[in-house]
């Protein structure tokens, strides 16, 4: 292992700085960096950030981005340029021996430097890793299923979307039309009912400019395994939104699973069989693989056990916050509960965990985190929406306008509230864009195509070797 350099101290005889080490980039680790950078004197403390992308992804506008109504990069914010005081690592955390205080890190010049991956000292850990999709093992999955819970997904299930468009209004294979044109959706969360009433209200919009593809043409498909679907709302506004949809010609399908999706056939539980070209996966999260291979304590789940002090719990030094940690709720009525991994708990936890370990360096006394959950809101496409926020309940365009209003509040950055404002301004007052970019997930086709002077024949068999004369 290569350990990296200490800098503790600043001049000779001055007190070394404490180093922090923050893992991951999201909601939790961003605002806990951007709140101590902020509160943090100059020299008592140096921190740095190990994530994989150099940007924190504002998920609730991921359904906005796959349907254009967003710019992607309006979407990111740059943590170079809104942490300017931390050290940014792009890498990934391997291993955590917390016992040593030191995480086993690879960067993307890992293995261009052949020497292995490098050692992290620290003497403050915040583990915020976030969460990752939670897969089953259907059969077929792995090979076509999509997920929704990076940028880079959103803009990738949008381009496919149009692709299939595309195709069918190209085929004239009517099996091959049908399977392009259903869209089937497992998982009825935010991510699967947000993602795929976008979506939807995009591709009912473009089916105006195929000569041969009508709205009702599209076929869409959303499976739960529960009987119910958006949870968060309620179940008045849950069986709302089952109606609206299932008004807008979706096929939803409560209590029900995917049991296949082998050769681009979606088979459910309930006995339906529907080729398809586009299986989207939201059924849920998991905790970031990091924790397992940590030395700290987990629960049942596998997400950190914590205090209301977002401190790991029996443990010093170490503070976690967001998805991979189970925060008891002290608001709520009932012993016992945990806070909700979502954006609502996260960007707040996140400032409280900054400002108690900033309290615990100066020997000053830690605050419980408490927040009363707000409520709610969730986008169904264009002028579309439910929300129940402080006991109040709304339905479409009201709901809708309150769902941006407050992300609008809520994403980071001046600069990048403008530019979204702008966005959704300009696409109120223009026609949507309906182009597909499927290209930018190949850049270098195009260009190896030229260079090699056309589609690259099959390799001719081996010719075997000339037989030696022994003598030489």
């Amino acid at each position: 292992m290569v350990k990296a350099a200490n800098s503790r101290g600043t001049a000779t005889g001055t007190e070394p700085a404490t180093r922090i080490l923050v893992v991951g980039g999201g909601y939790v680790g961003m605002y806990t960096a951007l709140q101590l950078q902020r509160k943090l004197r100059a020299g008592e403390a140096e921190v740095t950030v190990v994530t994989p992308e150099p940007y924190m992804t504002y998920q609730p506008f991921l359904p906005e981005a796959a349907a254009g109504s967003i710019s992607p990069r309006h979407v990111v914010v740059p943590l170079r340029r809104i942490l300017p005081k931390c050290r940014i690592v792009i890498g990934e955390v391997q291993r955590i021996d917390h016992a040593k205080r030191t995480a086993t890190v690879t960067t993307l010049a890992t293995a261009d430097e052949g020497t292995g991956a490098r050692e992290i000292e620290y003497d403050e850990l915040v583990l915020a890793p976030g969460s990752v999709s939670r897969t089953l093992p259907v059969p077929g999955l792995a090979d076509y299923g999509i997920g929704f819970k990076t940028v880079e997904e959103a803009i990738g299930l949008r381009n496919h979307v149009l692709e299939q468009m595309d195709i069918a209004s190209s085929t004239r294979d009517p099996a091959v039309r049908d399977a392009a044109l259903t869209f089937v959706f497992v998982g009825g969360g935010y991510a699967g009912v947000e993602a795929l009433g976008e979506l939807e209200d995009m591709a009912r919009y473009a089916a105006r400019y195929y000569h041969n593809v009508k709205p009702e043409d599209l076929k869409w498909v959303l499976v739960e395994a529960s009987d119910h679907i958006l949870p968060e709302v309620g179940p008045e506004l849950g069986v709302y939104t089952v109606r609206e949809l299932r008004r807008r010609g979706i096929d939803v399908r409560l209590e029900t699973r995917l049991e296949s999706c082998e050769n681009r056939v979606a088979v459910l539980s309930d006995g339906a069989r529907f080729p398809t070209r586009t299986v989207v996966w939201t059924a849920g999260v998991k905790p970031h693989p990091v924790l397992a291979a940590s030395d700290l304590p987990r629960n049942e789940r596998g997400r950190l056990a914590c205090t209301a002090f977002l401190t790991v719990d029996g443990v010093e030094h170490a503070w976690a916050a967001g998805d991979a940690a189970a925060v008891p709720d002290i608001t709520a009525p009932e012993p016992g509960r945990e806070c909700a991994p979502n954006a609502q708990h996260a960007v707040r936890q996140a400032k409280a965990l900054a400002d108690n370990l900033v309290a615990a360096l100066r020997g000053e006394a830690l605050t419980e985190y408490a927040h009363k959950y707000a409520g709610s809101v969730a986008s169904l496409g264009l002028h579309k929406g439910v929300a129940h926020v402080y006991g109040r309940k709304l339905k479409g365009y009201p709901a809708w306008l309150m769902h941006r209003v407050y992300h609008l509040s809520r994403v980071p950055t001046f600069n990048r509230k403008m530019r979204v404002l702008a966005e959704w301004t300009l696409a109120g007052l223009f026609a949507r864009e309906i182009v597909s970019l499927g290209s930018l997930e190949h850049p270098r086709a195009e260009f190896e195509l030229a260079a090699g002077g056309g589609p690259r024949p099959p390799a001719p068999p081996p010719v075997p070797d000339p037989p030696q004369d022994r003598q030489g």
